[in-house]
């Protein structure tokens, strides 16, 4: 398997203290959404560890070209006042 890098900006991005927890969070949330099942933040966060924000986060990453430029769909689920959402990946078989 290719060694995953992880790229990152932003004003409050510092490599030294967040490169390799979001690098390391970023392969796990790959690791169990390449199945292409649908999953809640809840579910990934459950499995994966982090918080939703930085799940969403590492899904929004995945969508990146520097990450790939896979596909990650997103769906409302239960009760439509509830805005809930499920999502699942869709890798770019072209990715490297």
């Amino acid at each position: 398997m290719t060694q995953l890098k992880f790229y990152a900006d932003g004003l409050t991005y510092s490599k030294e203290h967040d490169q390799d927890r979001l690098k390391s969070q970023l392969s796990r949330v790959k690791r169990l959404m390449r199945d292409g099942e649908w999953r809640t933040l809840t579910d990934i966060q459950q499995a994966v560890g982090g918080s939703e924000a930085g799940i969403s986060a590492r899904l929004r990453d995945l969508r990146k070209t520097r990450h790939g430029s896979h596909a990650v769909e997103k769906k409302r689920v239960g009760d439509s006042r509830s805005g809930l959402h499920a999502y699942r990946l869709i890798v770019n078989p072209f990715a490297l």
